[in-house]
């Protein structure tokens, strides 16, 4: 099998839930991505073998393969296809690996891959309105099903985890976020958006020209403001608003390349993909997942934790990348630090991408060697995927 090398990647600002991206359709984010990567590589469309991304809630505008609608969308070759994946918040990075994959089994050399998904314009969980009940009895007769709000929930009493911890861990996250836009970490990853020129034609009122930065970052967040919000999931609950990932809009993709297409369109790639995978996991607790992938992609190349120089894990709710911390025995000085979803947001199925695109420039600010992201997903799974700068 062959060595896929990640050429670029980029991504849109973050926008909150009804922000500034509201008027703006997912694959009209996707197609003004993808031409800024190939502005970025100076590839030509017509040399992309396939195009990728992740998009979880594949209903109404969302629903016609948002990969192909984005790359047409985008003006580029009809002669490209495009396919649109699902496995829930991994969607996005799982997009890198099935690219991944084309490339190392030799049947294609050039692969973008990401994803998309405008939750202001597609309501999380539309799809099921359409198709009645997500589960079947025969399911059912196996597992206790629960919401996700109520496996973060049943995470918090695993853990022993308090309130308090949980909203400390939040407020990291935005102080965090807020230190690393401020000193324009964020800068060379993403492209701002023409807002105005992008959106729905029949909302032309109140819309900024562009965004240029993440709109789901609270610099002033503090414990004391947290603690005033309503329990989600739960009357006597722990998990808040505050210290769960926020609903948003985005998109990001990444450009992957053979060792052969690098040599032939002269292209310098930043890092190599080492190892990338998928479990399943206990579909109960649900979002234990990132714990078993990380520790079998450890398995599978011989490093231990020590070996990694960041981490990572998405935060969907607080006690997912707590827990894995203490599972895996990792210091926050590695983990998540310029923050994560709860500051930075979850575009369901663009989040692993918008992840790796940040972990990627982030190893490089720090002129690390290995960084390793794990996602947890709907249904009990875990994605994880480990890069190498070059």
């Amino acid at each position: 099998m062959s060595d896929v090398y990640i050429v670029d990647a980029v991504r849109t600002p973050v926008g909150r839930y009804r922000g500034s991206l509201a008027n703006v359709r997912a694959d009209h984010l996707g197609a003004y991505v993808l031409n800024a990567l190939l502005d970025r590589t100076g590839v030509s469309a017509e040399h992309i073998d396939d195009v990728i991304f992740g998009c979880v809630t594949q209903v109404g505008e969302q629903s016609a393969n948002i990969a192909r609608t984005a790359l047409l969308s985008a003006g580029w070759p009809e002669s490209i296809p495009g396919l649109t994946i699902d496995r829930k918040c991994g969607s996005g990075e799982v997009a890198v690996h099935v690219g991944a994959g084309l490339i190392a089994a030799g049947s294609a050399d050039l692969v973008v891959a990401g994803g998309a998904e405008n939750m202001s314009r597609v309501r999380m969980g539309g799809n099921r309105d359409i198709h009645g009940e997500a589960f079947g009895w025969m399911i059912e007769d196996r597992f206790e099903l629960t919401s996700q709000g109520e496996a973060a929930e049943r995470l918090v009493d695993k853990w022993q985890l308090t309130r308090t911890e949980l909203d400390e861990f939040a407020v990291k996250s935005h102080q965090r976020a807020a230190r690393a836009a401020a000193e324009g970490y964020f800068k060379s990853e993403i492209v701002p958006i023409p807002v105005w020129d992008l959106q729905e034609k029949n909302n032309l009122d109140d819309v900024p020209e562009q965004l240029s930065e993440d709109e789901t970052i609270r610099a002033g967040s503090n414990v004391e403001k947290l603690a005033t919000l309503q329990s989600s999931f739960r009357e006597d609950g722990r998990l808040t608003a505050g210290n769960s990932s926020q609903i948003s809009d985005g998109a990001a993709v990444l450009l992957l390349a053979s060792e052969e297409a690098c040599i032939k369109y002269q292209l310098k790639p930043r890092a190599r993909l080492v190892q990338f995978l998928t479990v399943g996991s206990d579909p109960t607790l649900m979002l234990t997942g990132p714990i078993a992938a990380t520790r079998k992609v450890l398995e599978k190349t011989g490093l231990s934790v020590d070996d990694i120089d960041l981490f990572e894990v998405n935060e969907a709710f607080a006690p997912v990348p707590m827990g894995w911390a203490k599972e895996l025995e990792v210091g926050d000085d590695k983990l998540n630090v310029n923050g994560g979803a709860i500051a930075l947001g979850h575009p369901l199925g663009a989040s692993g991408a918008r992840i790796m695109t940040s972990l990627l420039n982030e190893l490089e600010r720090r002129e690390g060697r290995y960084a390793l992201q794990a996602i947890c997903c709907a249904g009990g799974m875990g994605t994880a995927t480990l890069i190498e700068r070059l």
